[in-house]
């Protein structure tokens, strides 16, 4: 029979990836999420039955166990960017990281790739930052041979980044954001699926991969980019950070007196994340070591952001009639 992979978070951004990937190679896949009817989508990404979604909270030690029972090999892609009622960073990203490697140690299972983030950081000023690195000791606690993999910005087509600032330029002349200077190494989402792959079902190291993208850039280097994808122009406006601070506050606070009906459009512990670089460290192993060659942005964007351009996907055909009348 073939092997059995659990994805906790497997209909996720990332999840769905490395699901598919994991099918692909021929692998049995099982996606943990809370809302398994909301998850029948990866169905076809095997054949009949391959690939099954199953009933699973994080916090839930039970549910959590049960998704596990018989798999050869666990990956914890759950992870959370602003509170969200019971979710806080500390329930999911650390406690439900160490409790899904607890577990995977309990069962004799050998073989774990947790994804973290650039810039965990224990004594980061991020509520964010710190729990992503609590999570990395829980799982290395129990796991000491896993794999985590520390993305930075992920991009693709389902990706909560460009395609928000894509959609944000449509309203007006100006485009702001936070952290202007702040560099950003954007890795396409299935490069960490590979990644996660590879770890899975190829010889590799364990340890820690930090992953980015061929390229280095600002933020206001990469809306510049997704501007020109979108042909749209736009003034992009740094935010300073202590005016970020205080709107963070207030989104916040809206946030909690509305019970979560108002989302925060930027939160403090955003704010926080976004004054520090989001890059590879030197002498971090990253793609190199896995033998990935990383996509480019501009091989990437055009593949999904084209419907923000003026005329969406006729763009390009009025682009192509202007030339013939000239």
């Amino acid at each position: 029979m073939s092997k059995l992979v659990t994805i906790y978070g497997g209909s996720g951004f990332v999840g769905r990836y490395i699901a598919r990937r994991m099918a692909k190679v021929g692998w049995r896949v099982r996606v943990a999420v809370r809302r398994p009817n909301e998850a029948i989508f990866v169905k076809p990404y095997g054949v009949v039955g391959q690939v099954e979604p199953v009933l699973c909270n994080i916090r839930d030690e039970a549910s959590v166990a049960s998704a596990m029972i018989g798999a050869d090999a666990v990956v914890n892609c759950i992870g959370i960017l602003a509170l969200d009622g019971k979710n806080t960073f500390e329930a999911v990203q650390s406690e439900g990281a160490a409790r899904v490697a607890r577990i995977a140690q309990s069962q004799a299972i050998t073989k774990m790739v947790h994804i973290s983030a650039i810039g965990a950081n224990a004594a980061s000023e991020s509520e964010y930052s710190r729990s992503k690195a609590a999570g990395e000791a829980g799982v290395l606690e129990y796991m000491p041979d896993a794999v985590i993999l520390r993305p930075s910005i992920i991009f693709g087509s389902e990706d909560q980044f460009f395609n928000r600032f894509a959609s944000m330029s449509r309203l007006g002349p100006i485009l702001p954001v936070v952290g202007a200077n702040t560099k950003f190494q954007p890795v396409y989402v299935d490069d960490v699926a590979h990644a996660a792959e590879l770890a899975l079902t190829a010889d590799v190291d364990s340890g820690v991969y930090e992953l980015g993208g061929p390229d280095v850039r600002d933020f206001r280097s990469l809306m510049a980019t997704m501007l020109g994808v979108i042909r749209r122009r736009r003034a992009v406006i740094n935010i300073p950070f202590f005016v970020a601070s205080i709107m963070g506050l207030g989104f916040d606070l809206a946030n909690k007196v509305t019970m979560g009906l108002l989302p925060a459009q930027i939160t403090r512990d955003q704010v926080h994340n976004l004054r520090n670089d989001n890059i590879v460290s030197d002498n971090a192993k990253g793609f190199q070591e896995l033998g990935i060659e990383p996509a480019t942005l501009e091989s990437i964007l055009p593949e999904y952001l084209w419907r923000f351009r003026p005329s969406g996907q006729y763009d390009a055909i009025k682009e192509s009639a202007k030339n013939l009348r000239n």
